[in-house]
């Protein structure tokens, strides 16, 4: 679904932010008010298997998150919409939503776009909820699949945040305490 311009925005607020694998015009720092970014989803394919499974993000009711809305020329939105629901939904633990995004463009004001965005389906067993802070520590610690450690995803999210200047204390907390096991060994 293009918006008025056209193009497709698609909002991004974990691995979409460093590894969008499609084609975009754009790349924007975003605010998504209504939701926010949360390590709720047990990764069994992605940052883990099935007998050692990871976390990754989910968007869950409640609160702000930033991300990055990425434009797409409208004469590539479905081949961009096929791709990456084949990338969120195969075990059917997000559905996309049309939800409404905050564009903050250096030195423009805030502009507001539809965006599709990727939320986390609460109904699925891929989704953790909320865990104890040493048990998300676990399953970082544990996860890895055919994207990676679990860990490295935590990490990338950090780091991409803060280079945006962002900070998440919730994930920079629990990147410091990945970081103090791995260190430990």
């Amino acid at each position: 679904m293009a918006g008025e311009d056209g193009d497709l925005w698609v909002f991004g607020y974990g691995s979409l932010m460093w590894r969008p694998g499609f084609a975009h015009e754009e790349a924007v720092p975003a605010l998504l008010r209504g939701y926010h970014r949360s390590f709720c989803v047990y990764s069994y394919h992605y940052r883990g298997t099935p007998d050692r499974p990871g976390l990754v993000l989910g968007l869950e009711p409640g609160g702000a998150c930033r991300g990055v809305a990425f434009r797409v020329a409208a004469n590539t939105a479905d081949d961009v919409l096929a791709y990456l629901d084949a990338r969120e939904i195969p075990h059917e633990v997000y559905r996309r939503r049309l939800v409404t995004v905050e564009l903050h463009r250096p030195g423009e004001s805030a502009r507001r776009v539809k965006a599709h965005a990727y939320i986390v389906r609460r109904d699925r067993a891929h989704y953790a909820g909320r865990l104890p802070v040493e048990r998300s520590v676990e399953l970082f610690l544990q996860g890895e699949g055919l994207s990676g450690r679990a860990h490295d995803y935590l990490e990338n999210t950090v780091t991409h945040l803060e280079a945006m200047g962002f900070r998440d204390p919730r994930l920079h907390d629990l990147l410091l305490r990945v970081r103090a096991r791995l260190e430990r060994g």
